[in-house]
């Protein structure tokens, strides 16, 4: 059985890694952009060791391309950033390792009081995740030859000319924007939400209150925290692909402005009351412990005003995030559906009282769908005013 499970999983394997090939081949997307920078990290070794290596013939040469091909980072300003900070590792590795290796004249034993120094200063904030690149520079001092300050000298030397290649590469050869992927993060985010409080409309509505299902639906109501995760994540990497970019004047698209922040803030509301609203539905459902479970009169009500929020989660993005940066026609759509949904709210209002009169459970139970109903109606109520 292990043969053929490792074979189904390399044939799978196989599959996914040709997908790829053939999506970075024929359009745009993540994998064209994993491929373009790939290819530019090595483009940067490259270059960085036909100069270091075959024209200057530097005694490290090696350091260079090492350096360059770390340096061809997701962004522009991250190449920079933490350019710096791998230079300054570097250097302090290098010093320290010189310093003390001249002076006991032992590079074995300067490596047991050099070492753990360097792993310190490793961790310290200023230098970030570049912080191990520290110990690097010294061992490459004690462990590399004779310690002289030339050599050492001619390390830090190399090491700044291959982060200039690297960073130079990866600045004006296609320098990485991520527009794209901060749409498709929102957008895919928004969707999840709709098609979860559909499902919940429609068992609704059916009188359908199995409790698997229930907890199905909770469960991705509660993965909806994390695609929303992303999307604030996208954001922030959208902004930062723009920094010292180039390419930044040249792009047809604008950066993200408030109105990404704001999509982000609604999908948190949404993410928060879609996660309560599939709770109450699960508590409400078969188990060990059922709760009161509403009537045609209101469950039916509160499907309609699912299916509402549904329809201006859905309408949301469309309408801020079209190619030409606003929709008027969807964002009229958009103030209509929520409209119709504080009218379906004030119907449910009317109904509740007289369903539930001799069943104060119910009335909790309901109570909470309510509730849940009535935070997503004002958060998108409110951002539908203020855009």
């Amino acid at each position: 059985m292990g043969m053929s499970e490792t074979a189904v999983r390399a044939r799978r394997g196989a599959r996914s890694l040709g997908e790829s090939v053939r999506q970075a081949w024929t359009r745009p997307g993540p994998e064209r952009d994993v491929a373009i920078q790939a290819g530019k990290a090595a483009l940067a070794a490259c270059v960085a060791w036909l100069v270091a290596g075959w024209w200057l013939k530097a005694p490290n040469a090696f350091v260079a391309p090492w350096v360059a091909i770390v340096l061809v980072e997701s962004t522009v300003f991250r190449s920079i950033a933490r350019g710096l900070q791998q230079l300054a590792a570097i250097a302090t590795g290098t010093v320290v390792a010189t310093g003390v290796a001249m002076l006991l004249n032992s590079p074995t034993l300067a490596m047991a009081f050099v070492l753990p120094v360097v792993v310190l200063l490793g961790n310290w904030g200023r230098l970030g995740s570049q912080g191990i690149y520290a110990a690097t520079g010294a061992l490459f001092v004690l462990t590399s030859g004779p310690v002289t300050l030339m050599a050492s000298a001619t390390r830090i030397a190399e090491a700044c000319f291959g982060a200039f290649v690297g960073i130079a590469v990866n600045a004006l050869i296609r320098p990485p924007v991520y527009l794209r992927g901060t749409r498709v993060a929102l957008e895919e985010a928004a969707d999840e939400a709709r098609r979860i409080l559909e499902a919940v409309a429609d068992r609704l509505a059916a009188g359908e209150w199995d409790s698997e299902p229930a907890r199905e639906l909770h469960e991705r109501a509660l993965r909806l925290f994390r695609l929303v995760e992303q999307a604030r994540s996208a954001v922030g990497w959208s902004r930062e692909s723009l920094r010292a970019n180039p390419r930044r004047r040249k792009l047809a698209e604008a950066p993200p402005g408030q109105e990404y922040d704001d999509a982000v803030t609604v999908l948190d509301y949404v993410a928060v009351h879609t996660s309560g609203v599939t709770r109450a539905v699960l508590e409400s459902s078969d188990g060990g412990r059922p709760q009161p479970r509403p009537g045609p009169a209101v469950s039916e009500a509160y499907a309609d005003f699912l299916r509402g929020s549904a329809r201006a989660i859905c309408l949301y993005p469309q309408s801020r995030f079209a190619p030409g940066g606003y929709d008027a026609k969807v964002d009229e759509e958009l103030r209509q559906v929520v409209d119709t949904m504080r009218r379906t709210l004030d119907d449910l209002h009317r109904r509740l009282p007289d369903g539930v009169l001799e069943d104060p459970e119910a009335l909790a139970t309901y109570g909470t769908l309510l509730t849940q109903a009535r935070r997503l109606a004002d958060q998108l109520v409110t951002q539908e005013r203020v855009s």
